[in-house]
């Protein structure tokens, strides 16, 4: 069962040279949680991740070497869907909680998934909305273990 629900920025992260620490350090936490099954991405994140690599970054992806990441991310990972529950979801947590709506979709699907952490770098100032916890993996006192340890 997933653990660990990827933001959008830390897959950019990965393929981003701009920051060389960042990237070595999103690139390993993306391996590490491949390879403990852990981790758990969704078709937002993975448009976005997408959109940034081929438009927003400067070093931008070529798009054919951008939907070869998809597909390496899509098979390395479970991907959860953006569903309608997740949609009306994530409007209630954007109105009740004052979150942009996107950020507040991300925490809806990890909420409705029933996967207990969301690594960001986006959600400063806040720890646990609805038994979702958000931790940023590029902190330095993230601790990668206290994500990956299965309970029972």
């Amino acid at each position: 069962m997933a653990r660990a629900l990827l933001d959008a920025n830390i897959l950019v992260y990965a393929f981003c040279r701009q920051d060389r620490g960042k990237q070595r350090l999103a690139a390993d936490l993306i391996r590490r949680l491949a390879q403990s099954r852990t981790g758990a991405l969704s078709t937002q994140t993975l448009a976005e991740f997408y959109r940034a690599a081929t438009r927003a970054l400067p070093d931008r992806l070529p798009p054919a070497l951008a939907q070869e990441r998809l597909r390496e991310l899509g098979a390395a990972f479970p991907v959860h869907d953006i569903t309608l529950p997740i949609v009306l979801e994530a409007a209630r947590g954007a109105t009740q909680h004052q979150m942009s709506y996107w950020d507040a979709q991300v925490w809806a699907t990890a909420k409705l998934n029933q996967v207990p952490y969301v690594l960001t770098e986006n959600m400063q100032g806040l720890e646990t909305l609805d038994g979702v916890r958000f931790l940023n993996p590029l902190s330095r006192d993230f601790d990668l273990q206290v994500v990956i340890r299965r309970r029972g």
